[in-house]
C-alpha cells in the first residue's frame, strides 16, 4: 500500500496528560534555545479530552513545574480539596469513618483539586499548539513502523472508510505515515501499540505481573444544598465480598456536581462478578444516597487502571521510542492517582529527547540518558516508596493489607528493607463458576441505579458501524466452547458497556460482540481468562464523547 508520509522530530501517540506535558516540554525547550523543532500528537478520539475519564483528585507537582504560572494561565483546577473523609462500609447500611490519624499519609489530600483531567488536557492541548505543536484529533495511530534495524521509525494512523468486511468503501482514505527521529507512546492503561511493543522488545521481563482495576464513573448534578466544594471521600468494603477487593470515590467539584465512582481490582476469582452492577448496587448505600438522592445523572464512563506500580514497570526505552505514563504503568496506587506521575514521565522524556535531537542524533537510539533521569527524579522516589502497598493488599486483604500499608507509609516513609510481590496474573485469577452461585443484583430503580444501555448512552458512545470489529479474537470458538461451560462466559459480565452477550434463537447459542457500544475501557484484553480478546483500534473519532470527566 502507498501511502503518504510526513516527517517531524517527535511523534506522540496520545493526547493525554503524559503525551501533552511531553509535548509542551518539548517546545518549551526548542524556544528557550532558539532551535526549530517540530512535534505532532496522533490522538484517536474525535476531541482532545474525548477520551480521557479519571476520578479524579491531581497533585499540582507535575503541573507547578510544567507552568508555574498555571493559575494565572487559566488552568482548569478550581476546586481544592478542603476536607478528606474515608469509610469502610460493613454491609449495605452501616459504615464506620476512619479517624485521619489511621490513614496512610498518601491517601491525604491537602493542597490538591478535584478536577476534570478530560478538561485539563484540553487546556494542556491549547498550550501545546500555542507553543507550536501539531495535534491531529480524530486520528487513531493503528501500527508501529520500524526501521531497517528495528528501531522505531514512528506510526501510521488507520485507513478510513474501511467496511466491515474488510472492502474500501466510497469514503475510502488511507492511513498516513508519521516518521520522527523518536516517537512516544502515550496511549494510556493497556495501550494497543504499547502492548505490542512490550512483546517485540521485551520490555517487561525483569518486571512483575502487570495489574489492573476497571474504574467506573458517573457524574451527577446534586441538591445545592447536599453540595460540599472540596470534599472527598474514599472508601472500601461492601458491596464487594470475597477475594473481590476495590475502593469507591466521591468527589463534590464545583457547580453543584459530584463525580461518584468505583474501582474493582480485576484480580477478583468470581466469575460472576459484574463491575458495573457492584457500582449501581453502591449508590443506594446511605454514605453515597445521601448525595446523589434528588440529583441526576448527566455522565457515564469506565476505564482500565494500570495499578501494579514500581514492581511492575517495563523498561521504558527502546531504540527509537519510549513507553510512557498509564502506558507503562507509572500510576501511584497508594494516592490512587496517576496524573502527575504521568505527566513527570512525559516531561523527563521530553528533555532526554531534546538533549539527544540538539546534539545532532538523528533518531533510532535507545536514549539512556532518560532512564538515568529517571531514577535520580522524585517520580522514581515516589513510585519506590510506594512499591508495597498494592502487593500487601492483594496478599493480606484490605484491614491487614492497610495496617500494613499504614506501618509502611507513616512510620517508615515506604522505607522498609523488602519488597512485597504479587506475579500473579490478573486474567488467571478466575476460577471455574461451579465453586460459585450466581449473583442475583438488584434491578436498577432509575433513580439511583441504572442500567448498562442507558448508561452507556450517557457516554456519548458511537463508531461508523459499517467498519471491521476492533474486539478481535484469536480463536473464534473459545467463548462458547471453553469460556461458557467453565467461566459461564465472564465478559457478559465485566465488560461495562454491554458489548459482550451470548445470545440464543432457534439455531443455538452464538456469542455476540456489539462493538457499537464499546467505550474503549480495554477490561476485556485485561480481564478474558484464554486471553482471547485484543483490543485494536478502531476508525479514528469513534468511541465516547466525555464532556467534563
Amino acid at each position: 500500500m502507498n501511502r503518504e508520509s510526513m516527517e517531524f522530530d517527535v511523534v506522540i501517540v496520545g493526547a493525554g496528560p503524559a503525551g501533552l506535558s511531553a509535548a509542551c516540554r518539548l517546545m518549551q525547550q526548542a524556544q528557550a534555545a532558539e532551535q526549530e523543532l517540530t512535534v505532532c500528537v496522533v490522538e484517536k478520539g474525535s476531541e482532545v479530552g474525548a477520551h480521557i475519564l479519571s476520578g479524579a483528585v491531581i497533585e499540582p507537582r507535575a503541573l507547578d513545574e510544567l507552568f508555574p504560572d498555571w493559575k494565572e494561565m487559566g488552568a482548569p483546577l478550581n476546586t481544592a480539596v478542603t476536607e478528606d473523609e474515608i469509610y469502610l462500609l460493613k454491609d449495605d447500611t452501616k459504615a464506620t469513618k476512619l479517624p485521619n490519624a489511621l490513614v496512610p499519609k498518601t491517601m491525604h489530600n491537602h493542597g490538591n483539586y478535584i478536577i476534570s483531567l478530560g478538561n485539563l488536557c484540553r487546556w494542556l492541548a491549547e498550550q501545546a499548539e500555542e507553543l507550536g505543536v501539531e495535534i491531529f484529533p480524530g486520528f487513531a495511530a493503528s501500527e508501529v513502523l520500524y526501521n531497517d534495524d528495528g528501531s522505531v521509525k514512528g506510526i501510521a494512523t488507520g485507513d478510513m472508510g474501511v467496511s466491515e468486511k474488510g472492502e474500501p468503501k466510497d469514503s475510502y482514505m488511507p492511513g498516513m505515515e508519521l516518521h520522527a527521529k523518536y516517537t512516544l507512546f502515550t496511549e494510556g492503561c493497556r495501550g494497543h501499540l504499547g502492548k505490542q511493543l512490550m512483546n517485540q522488545f521485551e520490555l517487561d521481563k525483569d518486571a512483575d505481573a502487570q495489574h489492573y482495576g476497571i474504574g467506573i464513573k458517573e457524574l451527577w448534578d446534586i441538591d445545592p444544598d447536599k453540595h460540599q466544594p472540596g470534599l472527598v471521600l474514599h472508601g472500601s468494603g461492601w458491596p464487594l465480598s470475597g477475594n473481590t477487593s476495590g475502593g469507591f470515590f466521591l468527589y463534590h467539584t464545583d457547580d453543584n456536581q459530584v463525580v461518584a465512582g468505583l474501582i474493582i481490582d480485576l484480580n477478583y476469582d468470581n466469575p460472576y462478578v459484574s463491575p458495573f452492577d457492584e457500582f449501581q448496587r453502591l449508590k443506594h448505600h446511605p454514605i453515597m444516597k445521601q448525595y446523589l438522592e434528588g440529583g441526576k445523572r448527566v455522565s457515564y464512563g469506565a476505564r482500565a487502571i494500570t495499578k501494579g506500580g514500581f514492581n511492575a514497570l517495563p523498561k521504558m526505552t527502546l531504540p527509537g521510542g519510549l513507553l510512557l505514563g498509564c502506558d507503562a504503568g507509572t500510576l501511584n496506587f497508594s494516592k490512587i492517582k496517576g496524573t502527575h506521575t504521568a505527566m513527570k514521565s512525559g516531561m523527563l522524556a521530553a528533555e532526554a529527547v531534546f538533549e539527544a535531537i540538539a546534539a545532532g542524533d538523528e533518531g533510532g537510539k535507545e536514549l539512556t540518558a532518560f532512564t538515568e533521569a529517571y531514577k535520580s527524579s522524585w517520580l522514581y522516589e515516589e513510585l519506590y516508596s510506594s512499591r508495597n502497598f498494592g502487593p500487601a493488599m492483594h496478599k493480606f486483604g484490605a484491614i491487614l493489607g492497610g495496617a500494613f500499608n499504614y506501618i509502611d507509609q507513616n512510620w517508615f516513609a515506604g522505607k522498609l528493607p523488602f519488597t512485597l510481590h504479587d506475579n500473579h496474573a490478573d486474567y488467571a485469577q478466575l476460577k471455574p463458576a461451579s465453586q460459585f452461585q450466581p449473583i442475583e443484583y438488584p434491578k436498577p430503580d432509575g433513580t439511583l441505579s441504572f442500567d448498562k444501555l442507558s448508561s452507556v448512552f450517557l457516554s456519548n458512545t458511537n463508531h461508523e458501524e459499517d467498519q471491521p470489529c476492533h474486539l478481535q479474537l484469536s480463536d473464534n470458538q473459545i467463548p462458547l466452547r471453553d469460556n461458557l461451560p467453565t467461566f459461564a462466559e465472564p465478559s457478559q459480565r465485566f465488560c461495562p458497556a454491554g458489548v459482550y452477550e451470548v445470545v440464543e434463537d432457534e439455531d443455538g447459542k452464538r456469542f455476540q460482540i456489539n462493538s457499537q457500544n464499546c467505550v474503549h475501557c480495554k477490561t476485556c484484553d485485561i480481564k478474558d481468562p484464554a486471553q482471547n480478546i485484543t483490543w485494536i483500534t478502531p476508525e479514528g473519532g469513534g468511541g465516547p464523547n466525555y464532556p467534563n470527566m
